[in-house]
């Protein structure tokens, strides 16, 4: 009886604090190291600048400056609601709106042209349930940093209720925002970027797939002209509503990689609450016989579990698994490989290279080692 009181005392806590303002700091880039984030929301303004739970027809374009804290550790994301330590925790350090689509376009190549890679790309990172825009730009910011990925970072974000409660709600906004994430997809496109990436998490997948559906049912083959890349991140998706999804697009981006684990506790809650009797999402499944046949890669992090902050981001959580990933980055850029690549996303086992690697997690439409059960 006593953790369950613990964890009502959580909830409530979680649920009375306003999560949707963060202080801006700008001495903290003083203290910490810069990562820019550039914003597209479809979250209504607040009148204290905040963008919160409020769903809007209109898409807003913002840069968010993310001071990343000097006591950083790779897979770690520390920060505060309020009044936060700049040495200790991530900061929002400036923010930014952008007036037209122009003054947004030559600030987004500005950013790009900073990279040393032959590649001009735009990796859009779709949040999950409950989240706030500021934790989803600390998210991308350390996402992108631990990870070291190559262009710029854009959030989209969706009209999340910023609550543990509000899943309902956020299911609605998810189906809500799906235009909006078009929209963004072609007006990065339309800045003469070369390769746009999607990486989704929970059920930012859902919004990403039905987004794909969509734009391609009204213009077959949209999805791969205007993708170079997708990543699904723990998903949070009926497999037989991928399997629909996936289905209704003429060709797939490639490549289509789905990351996923057997030990997320949060995909084996939301399959129970939904009637699974073996409590399964796309992003837990424990044998790939259902979408064997999808021309997708299946990336199996459960091994790396144990590390990890999060078992519903264990890619981007677990400090052994992050660590190898900057390893196969670092290999692949020494050989000159494409740098818009997502096989960063591959684990390396602890006696094997970057190469071994491929051979032995990411297989195409299949599991690896001992996990197909």
């Amino acid at each position: 009886m006593r953790i369950y009181w613990f964890l009502f005392i959580g909830l409530f806590l979680a649920t009375c604090t306003d999560r949707s303002y963060s202080p801006v700091v700008p001495a903290a880039l003083d203290v910490g190291t810069p990562k820019t984030v550039f914003a597209a929301t479809t979250r209504v303004k607040e009148a204290d600048g905040s963008f919160a739970h409020r769903r809007s027809e209109n898409l807003s374009l913002l840069e968010l400056t993310v001071s990343i804290p000097p006591s950083h550790t790779p897979g770690s994301l520390d920060f505060a609601y309020a009044n936060p330590d700049p040495s200790q925790e991530f900061t929002l350090a400036a923010r930014k709106e952008f007036s037209s689509l122009d003054a947004f376009s030559q600030r987004l190549n500005q950013e790009i042209r900073k990279e040393s890679v032959p590649s001009r790309d735009v990796t859009i990172f779709v949040h999950g349930y409950n989240s706030t825009q500021t934790e989803t730009a600390f998210r991308a910011a350390q996402l992108s940093h631990d990870i070291q990925l190559p262009g710029a970072m854009l959030i989209y974000s969706w009209p999340s209720r910023g609550k543990p409660f509000g899943y309902a709600y956020d299911y609605d906004s998810v189906l809500f925002a799906r235009d909006g994430l078009e929209q963004v997809i072609r007006k990065v496109k339309s800045t003469g970027v070369d390769d746009i990436f999607i990486v989704a998490h929970s059920i930012g997948s859902v919004l990403t797939m039905e987004m794909l559906r969509q734009a391609d049912l009204r213009e077959p083959g949209w999805a791969d002209r205007n993708l170079s890349g997708v990543v699904l991140l723990s998903p949070d998706i009926d497999v037989d509503l991928f399997k629909s999804q996936m289905g209704s697009l003429r060709e797939v981006p490639q490549p289509f990689v789905v990351v996923v684990s057997e030990k997320d506790k949060a995909l084996n809650i939301s399959g129970r609450l939904r009637g699974n009797s073996d409590a399964q999402r796309l992003g837990n499944i424990s044998s790939i016989e259902a979408v064997a046949d999808l021309p997708i890669n299946i990336v199996d992090t459960t091994a790396f579990a144990s590390d990890a902050e999060s078992s519903h981001l264990v890619a981007g959580t677990s400090p052994t698994l992050i660590a190898m990933l900057q390893s196969i980055r670092a290999m692949d850029n020494s050989f000159e490989s494409d740098p818009g690549s997502l096989n960063f996303f591959l684990p390396q086992g602890a006696d094997s290279t970057p190469e071994q690697a491929r051979e032995i997690v990411l297989n195409q439409g299949g599991f690896t080692g001992d996990y197909d059960r």
